[in-house]
């Protein structure tokens, strides 16, 4: 018997629990020769990272790579991610101070000092398996963590290929390459050990395995479902907003979480928008197209899968709707919410849900009912010119993010026009079930020590009346 086939014997004797065992010690053993790294070691290493994956021959090779193995999304929307998403974090990140002291608070005498968490496991989705590695790898290094990737199956051979590129960036850097590891033949049992045995689980996938990570007895940043729904204001723009729908709505063919799943037009505006949604390349589903369409997308109340990030032709065929060239995406009116009006949920395509509202506070009324039934905490956006509106949507929402006048998929997760930060790890806070609303970073990613001197005077508790003031004394007599 051959050494490789021995190796490969031993191997497939190992129980799950075992294998990634042997994993987060390799993990451990490399982060722990970097834990005393400086700030410039660090950011070498990250800028190593992406360079291996973002030059332009690897990022045409990842991105038809990954279309060919998960078949979701388009080139056009991987090449974006692998070669743009992952500059742009980087840039984001770079200029950060991660490593020593953080932060000097003079008034209250405290100085932060950042340490590692060590071994951080993370979990990739199939719908963006291209940058997603990348980014946390990057943010999990920052923080001079090493990682442990765990792919969805539909992807193993997309993260093993990333993976890999980055492993020989490391070790070009001096570093160990075992501070990322990718799983290479991932299992659900293997990707539940990850998450008990690591020191810190970062979950960016479906709701079941983000619950399975708040489950799972370790520290876990988790996040929470998308169904973004975004409203079109009587002072918009309608040329900008319906080009910028268009353009979140068909990106990567719908792949992100954060894509228009919802579209309410106040009714001021509301026939002149949805035919300026039809210029861009809307089709308006007829009542008996709607009931082939709901067909298609949902099997027994499950999202069909095989119309996840497929392009328009292939849905409509699927669903026996014949619709003109050059359509791009459907627009499948409703005015409802909740199980009985499933349009108003997530459908990771080329879908979205049509409402009309009266006002603005229709519009926030709606918005609020339908992410009450999926997406409560994620997102929503609004195309106004009006402050009082957009401060009215995001005082009356339970949302993380408003994006205004931006296209929401290209933009909730940080882009070049705005200051969000960058990551594909978007958190919900309690409304999604999640610890946190923040777009998560390295910083996430990282214990903190606070060191605490006296203060040069201490502090004295003020009389009664300065402190509770006498209205509140004498209602409380």
């Amino acid at each position: 018997m051959t050494e490789t086939v021995k190796q490969m014997t031993a191997d497939d004797e190992r129980s799950p629990a075992e294998e990634i065992a042997e994993l987060v010690a390799r993990s451990r053993a490399a982060q722990a020769q970097i834990e005393n790294y400086t700030q410039e070691q660090v950011d070498e290493l990250i800028r190593a990272m992406v360079w291996s994956v973002a030059r332009e021959d690897r990022s045409e090779e990842i991105a038809q790579f990954t279309v060919d193995e998960t078949q979701l999304g388009n080139y056009d929307g991987k090449y974006l991610k692998i070669h743009r998403k992952t500059r742009a974090t980087l840039m984001d990140i770079i200029d950060d101070k991660s490593v020593g002291v953080l932060e000097e608070d003079p008034e209250r005498n405290i100085i932060k000092i950042a340490k590692p968490m060590g071994v951080i496991g993370a979990l990739a989705p199939s719908t963006n398996p291209e940058a997603t590695p990348v980014i946390k790898a990057i943010h999990a290094v920052k923080g001079r963590n090493s990682i442990i990737v765990a792919p969805h199956p539909r992807a193993k051979l997309t993260n093993k290929k990333i993976c890999d590129y980055m492993r020989e960036a490391i070790v070009a850097c001096g570093a160990p390459a075992d501070l990322v590891i990718g799983i290479d033949t991932p299992s659900l049992e293997k990707t539940n050990e990850l998450m008990r045995q690591c020191d810190r689980v970062l979950a960016t996938g479906g709701g079941a395995m983000v619950t399975a990570a708040y489950s799972s007895g370790t520290p876990a940043l988790g996040v929470g479902v998308g169904n973004a729904v975004i409203t079109v204001d009587d002072t918009a723009d309608l040329d900008d907003a319906a080009e910028k729908i268009r353009i979140s709505k068909t990106l990567d063919l719908a792949a992100s979480c954060s894509s228009d799943n919802s579209v309410v037009l106040v009714d001021a505006i509301y026939d002149e928008m949805l035919s300026k949604l039809v210029h861009q390349g809307g089709y308006i589903v007829n009542e008996e197209e709607k009931a082939k369409l709901q067909n298609t997308i949902w099997e027994d109340g499950h999202l069909n899968t095989a119309i996840v990030a497929q392009p328009f032709e292939k849905i409509a065929g699927m669903a026996g709707i014949e619709a003109p060239e050059g359509r791009e995406f459907f627009i499948v009116p409703e005015d409802g919410w909740g199980e009985d009006h499933p349009f108003s949920g997530e459908k990771l395509s080329v879908t979205m849900a049509l409402y009309r509202a009266k006002d603005i506070d229709h519009a926030i009324e709606l918005t609020n009912n339908i992410q009450s039934y999926q997406g409560q905490g994620h997102s929503c956006g609004l195309y106004s010119q009006s402050d009082e509106n957009i401060m009215k949507v995001a005082n009356a929402t339970k949302t993380s993010r408003v994006m205004v006048n931006q296209p929401q998929a290209a933009s909730n997760s940080g882009n070049l026009w705005n200051g969000m930060r960058q990551t594909f790890s978007l958190g919900c806070g309690s409304w999604g079930g999640n610890g946190t609303n923040n777009n998560i970073s390295w910083r996430d990613l990282i214990n903190e020590t606070w060191v605490s001197k006296p203060l040069a005077e201490t502090k004295v508790i003020p009389s009664d009346e300065e402190l509770f003031g006498k209205d509140i004394m004498e209602k409380i007599a």
